[in-house]
């Protein structure tokens, strides 16, 4: 019994299991079926050893800070912070993500929400991070995973929902939303474009540097960034300390350098692991989505929306990166924890912002939405981070908007209401986002007949068709 138990809770086999039951329903070959499951497992595993050496080199970074600022200091880094989760939590986390994909293909079921999240890397994260906060509030037994999926679910149909009207307009198409985890900041980027980008021209009127294109190769970019930061962390430590303490004689600068490219090599290890592994289970869910909600909508990556905007998602990203700076000038002179930008994080967020600030505001949109989506990336893991229990030391965490709101709401309901009352909240959420649709629905029918029987105009056009 222990076997068989060990067995269906190892991580690597439920992940698997998900690709393999997805692949036979879409009547997959053998082969097919076979090479999936093995090569989404196979990802899965490889997450966590990129995990492990992250975890070593942000160390280092961590114990750098401390000494030479005399506070702590945080990098914002998705994969890097997954990582360590996977390493740590795997099983739990791989039953809550393969729960909270059922959580939100029922809600695309019975809701009038039919978006079924197809963003597998988005999924991993979302549930690295609900079970860090759970694990962190010392939820046990099966309530831990009826709270964790039902979170997850939820935020699943929710994020793209909210969005999906100016989905709708960058696309030109109603059959394809966004399904990425900065959902908040995108909505308020087009709210704010709405507002402040009047009379402003499209980014895509602009001519940009050719130069720059390089910013889109991830892995020369992160190397760059953490070379800067891990050497400036090495001089305000001084060359003392590096040396006697961390490095083990190897000089300072040699080390900093060296502990930041192993952060990348650590950051190239996981996205190759995410690719494996999201390259099997998202064709799997689309197979058990199709089956059985045909009418759907997929919530695709956010890179979906860069063709329609290329100008405007460099304007987002730099707009994004530079709020980042600020708000981390601004934490280092208030002595807090200190938020460093991740690049990456800012690259896909702060781009996709600006896309969403263009669509209603122009080149001022893009830059007004992408810098606040890059100050609130900064802030919300300040608040964020008591929450996150064991993660909240690792020097690295989520940046995403939504993760952060979601953890946010999750962690702070735990500590005030307990694990019933948060369960009763969650519960209430899904009722509302079963009746209010439909409340709308009748209430616009309402308002249509109210408009049509106070009009003759309305009337008697109708009766010159019939």
């Amino acid at each position: 019994m222990n076997m068989i138990r060990d067995f269906l809770l190892e991580p690597v086999i439920l992940i698997g299991g998900i690709v393999f039951l997805g692949l036979v329903l879409q009547r997959k070959s053998f082969e097919i079926v076979v090479k999936g499951t093995l090569k989404s497992m196979i990802g899965f595993m490889i997450i966590s050893v990129g995990g492990n050496i992250i975890a070593q080199s942000v160390t280092a970074f961590g114990e750098m800070m401390q000494q030479g600022f005399h506070r702590t200091g945080t990098i914002l880094s998705v994969e890097g912070i997954s990582g360590i989760a996977v390493d740590l939590y795997g099983s739990e986390i791989s039953i809550i993500m393969v729960l909270g994909i059922v959580v939100n293909l029922i809600l695309a079921k019975i809701t009038r929400f039919h978006y079924v999240f197809m963003t597998g890397h988005q999924m991993l994260y979302m549930a690295c991070m609900v079970t860090a906060v759970l694990k962190s509030a010392q939820i046990r037994g099966p309530i831990f995973f009826v709270l964790g999926s039902l979170t997850m679910g939820i935020v699943m149909v929710f994020s793209p929902a909210m969005i999906q009207k100016h989905t709708q307009k960058i696309c030109r198409s109603d059959s394809i939303a966004v399904g990425h985890f900065g959902g908040f900041t995108y909505l308020l980027a087009a709210w704010l474009g709405k507002i402040y980008g009047e009379n402003s021209k499209s980014a895509e009127d602009m001519k940009f540097p050719k130069k720059l294109a390089f910013l889109r190769d991830s892995s020369i970019i992160i190397a760059l960034t953490m070379i800067i930061f891990y050497v400036a962390a090495a001089c305000a430590s001084s060359r003392s300390f590096v040396e006697h303490e961390l490095s083990g004689g190897k000089d300072y600068l040699v080390y900093a350098v060296s502990q930041a490219l192993t952060f990348t090599v650590g950051f190239v290890i996981i996205t190759t692991g995410i690719r494996w592994f999201i390259n099997e289970i998202v064709p799997a869910i689309k197979g058990i989505a199709d089956t059985w909600i045909p009418d759907a909508k997929p919530a695709v990556d956010c890179p979906v929306v860069f063709t329609y905007y290329p100008n405007a998602l460099m304007v987002g990203f730099l707009s994004s990166f530079f709020g980042g700076l600020i708000s981390m000038g601004i934490m280092i002179a208030c002595q807090v924890t200190v938020i460093f930008p991740g690049i990456m994080a800012h690259f896909f967020c702060g781009a996709t912002a600006g896309v969403y600030g263009n669509s209603t505001g122009g080149r001022r949109g893009a830059v007004i939405g992408g810098f606040v989506n890059g100050v609130i990336m900064s802030v919300l893991p300040e608040i964020f981070l008591p929450f996150l229990g064991e993660l909240s030391a690792q020097h690295v965490t989520f940046p995403e908007p939504d993760i952060g709101l979601a953890g946010i709401f999750l962690g702070k309901y735990l500590r005030e209401i307990g694990a019933i009352g948060t369960l009763t909240v969650l519960i209430g959420i899904v009722i509302i986002m079963i009746l209010i649709p439909e409340m709308i629905e009748n209430r616009e029918e309402g308002e249509e007949w109210f408009q049509y029987d106070m009009n003759p105009a309305l009337k008697q056009k109708d009766k010159k068709k019939k």
